[in-house]
C-alpha cells in the first residue's frame, strides 16, 4: 500500500499554511511555487479540507488560506483520511465480500493490525510536530550540538 501524492502534497500544504500563515492567509499560488506542486492540484486538496473543518479561506486582496484549528488538534492521520478516505492494507478489512475466507482466514487479523498500527501512528503526529521538526532542521546547532 502506499499514499498517494493527495496525502503526501495534502500534509505538506497544511503545513505550508501551518507555517506561513500564523499572522495572515496564505495564497495557493504561494503555496504551489513553495512546495513545487500545480496551483490546480492544490484548489482540489484544499476544497477537501476546507470541508472537512481543517482549512478556513478569506476572500479579496487580502485573501489565502488559514488553519481553522491549532496545529496541534490537527492530526496527520486526520488528512489522510480525508484526502484518502480510510484506507487499509486489505480490502477485506471491512469488505466480507471481498474475500470468501473472511470468517476463516488466519492472516487477515495480521494486515487489519498493521493497518490500524499505521493509522494509529499517523494519528499521533500533529502538524505542530511537524512544524517543530522543521525548527530544528533550520537551526544547524539543533541537529549538530557541537556547532554551538
Amino acid at each position: 500500500m502506499r499514499l498517494t501524492t493527495r496525502s503526501r502534497y495534502g500534509t505538506r500544504m497544511a503545513l505550508d499554511i501551518a507555517q506561513n500563515g500564523a499572522t495572515s492567509p496564505v495564497r495557493i499560488s504561494d503555496i504551489a511555487q513553495r512546495q513545487g506542486v500545480s496551483v490546480k492540484y492544490l484548489e482540489k486538496l484544499i476544497r477537501e479540507l476546507k470541508q472537512a473543518g481543517f482549512i478556513r479561506s478569506k476572500r479579496g486582496p487580502r485573501g489565502g488560506h488559514m488553519l481553522a484549528k491549532e496545529p496541534r488538534e490537527i492530526s496527520v492521520g486526520e488528512i489522510v483520511r480525508v484526502l484518502e478516505g480510510d484506507i487499509s492494507l486489505v480490502e477485506c478489512k471491512t469488505n466480507e465480500e471481498k474475500c470468501p475466507r473472511f470468517e476463516d482466514c488466519v492472516t487477515r487479523n495480521l494486515w487489519v493490525t498493521a493497518s490500524d498500527a499505521m493509522y494509529e501512528r499517523l494519528n499521533a503526529i500533529t502538524l505542530a510536530d511537524l512544524l517543530h521538526d522543521l525548527e530544528e532542521c533550520a537551526d544547524p546547532t539543533k541537529r549538530n550540538p557541537s556547532l554551538k
